[in-house]
């Protein structure tokens, strides 16, 4: 993680014209009371009326150069504090998503969100106008006590006193909403968590009528905030009245005590009106103390937040100088693999296959039983603890992550889709090289061509969030035409045909079948997704229990077969009886000498 101070760092130059804006202003603001003490004394005491004009043409040029240079550190900070946040919240989000897939198994979306957002938002607010204030109020009040010592110190230790013990009062009051903040910045994340699985899931939610249930944990998740919140304020009301205490006790005992000075004569009136002037200008940075701890406090705490991500490591590294493949062939290769999750029992135990170029392999097996966990390893989602698998003869770790996984093509089980154009979807891929002939191409072939033309807009309609307005089935057709415009060496579908009627997964299959130059693997629960592979392994708690082919996996009469059975029952029965008797029949061979005989079915 970049420290903040090498984010100020790279806007140095900005920083420093806000600065000295700032504290030319500040320095201004000062010669004012300067000025008052020449009219009283001078003027109004001393009756030289002729300096009068030199004096409010003083106030006057004070007056533009306040306001020109206030301007320009008003904007500059606030520029500066947009710019280190929205770096801040680029470097973050590339952070993240360089992140692998096991930190995101444990982390919640809510609590993301809460990071990149809230937390880079208060960061911005200490970067640009807190620090502003922070910057203005330490060199306002130095300035303003070097003024008041100047004139008389005696008098000045009462605006110093004053002032340490305001000093107290924040540490105080920072110490104990620094704990605060720190559970308010959780409980955010909490939140946004409940906001957003329920508003992600509202449909889930109206369809098992657990809107009660769910409004009920979200106000429970709200008034813990509530109270978090109640509790900051608690501590900062309790502590604020302290600070106007002082800053309104402290002119009145400043006249009371310069008075006493005028009148014995270590004070000309003037200078008391310029001391007086000076006090009421020490008044405001006294009150921003609170309001700036809390602020700080609160930026504090969500850098925190912040570095405890960047913390977090990627688990899944590429190797300093990456394998690069000419061209990637798709022949896929998986020896003796074993994988399991952290404090997880084994997902995968000792699988071992061989996927040549251009051919197809079906996975099939229970849920549960470790069949996208196959296609996760292959991608490097995660690492295989043991074992090693290879892609065209080359172990994986050797290959660049971007090659890798940009060989791929990947329809998932879980469909998601952007809000955006049915065209943007599919482009998703490869978006700089994809064209309009290669999605419409895609999509006939996925058989998604017939329902989007169908639209008003066609490619260009905008389709919802997650692709609410959607079919099952038609957000799969729109995944495969996404997988399909890739033209990758290889294809995956997992169980991506689950929601298509048994017309439109058939048309699909004689796709798949023209794609000769291309690995495919298909996982699927019906028989008829993986019936034409060239191999089919069933997977079993985690291991291979079975291979081959179709014929030879039914004639094992094995966990394929009773898949078999359970989706074509006695119509499936009958088939593979005729068949064997046919096969039987056919087998029978007359021997040389005549005699007729059957060679054994094996």
């Amino acid at each position: 993680m970049k420290k903040l101070s090498s984010y100020i760092w790279e806007y140095k130059i900005p920083y420093l014209i806000a600065v000295i804006s700032l504290l030319t202003a500040v320095t201004l603001d000062m010669m004012a009371p300067r000025l008052t003490a020449h009219v009283v004394d001078d003027v109004i005491v001393g009756g030289n009326i002729g300096e009068l004009k030199y004096l409010l043409l003083g106030f006057l040029g004070i007056g533009l150069g306040r306001c020109v240079f206030q301007y320009v550190k008003e904007y500059t900070f606030d520029k500066n504090g947009a710019k280190i946040s929205g770096d801040m919240r680029r470097d973050l989000f590339r952070h993240i998503q360089g992140l692998s897939a096991d930190f995101f198994d444990k982390t919640n979306t809510g609590e993301l969100m809460a990071r990149v957002k809230e937390d880079v938002d208060r960061i911005w607010d200490a970067m640009g106008y807190v620090s502003m204030l922070l910057i203005e109020v330490i060199y306002h009040t130095s300035i303003i006590l070097v003024c008041m010592y100047m004139l008389n110190w005696k008098l000045a230790l009462i605006p110093t006193a004053a002032m340490l013990l305001c000093g107290s009062f924040a540490v105080i009051m920072e110490q104990k909403l620094g704990k605060v903040y720190e559970e308010i910045s959780e409980e955010n994340a909490l939140l946004n968590t409940v906001a957003e699985e329920n508003l992600a899931g509202v449909r889930t939610v109206k369809a098992f009528a657990r809107e009660k249930h769910e409004i009920g944990k979200f106000l429970s998740h709200n008034k813990r905030y509530y109270d978090l919140n109640m509790e900051q304020s608690k501590v900062f009301v309790r502590y604020y009245p302290c600070f106007t205490v002082v800053t309104k006790v402290l002119p009145l005992l400043t006249m009371l005590v310069g008075g006493k000075f005028v009148i014995d004569g270590e004070m000309s009136l003037g200078q008391l009106t310029a001391f007086m002037e000076y006090s009421t200008n020490i008044v405001w940075p006294m009150e921003m103390l609170g309001w700036l701890t809390n602020s700080f406090s609160a930026a504090v705490a969500s850098n925190k937040k912040i570095k405890k991500i960047y913390e977090i490591k990627p688990s899944i590294m590429e190797v300093t100088n990456p394998v690069k493949l000419e061209k990637v062939e798709g022949k896929i290769c998986f020896e003796h693999v074993s994988f399991h999750k952290e404090d997880m029992y084994e997902i995968l135990h000792d699988i071992s296959f061989t996927v040549e170029s251009g051919k197809t392999l079906g996975i099939m097996g229970a849920t549960g039983a470790g069949k996208t966990s196959i296609v996760q390893l292959l991608q490097r989602m995660y690492d295989a603890t043991d074992g090693t698998i290879y892609l065209d003869d080359v172990n994986i770790k050797e290959l660049s992550l971007g090659q890798l996984r940009t060989s791929v093509s990947y329809v998932m089980q879980d469909v998601f889709l952007f809000s955006d154009t049915i065209n943007e979807n599919i482009k998703l891929g490869k978006k700089d090289y994809i064209d309009f002939k290669t999605v419409r191409h895609a999509s006939t072939q996925a058989q998604a061509s017939s329902f989007i033309e169908r639209m008003e807009d066609t490619y260009d309609t905008v389709i919802g969030e997650r692709g609410v307005g959607l079919s099952g089935g038609q957000k799969q057709r729109i995944s495969i035409a996404r997988a399909l415009a890739k033209r990758d060496p290889i294809l995956v579908l997992d169980d991506s045909t689950s929601a298509l009627d048994m017309e439109t997964e058939h048309m699909i299959q004689q796709t798949l079948k023209t794609l000769d130059n291309t690995t495919k693997i298909i996982i699927a629960h019906r028989i008829s997704a993986v019936r034409h592979a060239d191999e089919i392994i069933v997977l079993e708690g985690g291991a291979i229990a079975e291979r081959g082919t179709h014929e030879e996996l039914l004639a094992m009469r094995g966990l394929y077969y009773e898949t078999y059975q359970s989706q074509y029952g006695d119509v499936a029965e009958v088939a593979l009886t005729e068949k064997m008797t046919h096969n039987m029949t056919n087998m029978s061979v007359r021997t040389s000498d005549g005699k007729e005989g059957e060679q054994t079915w094996q």
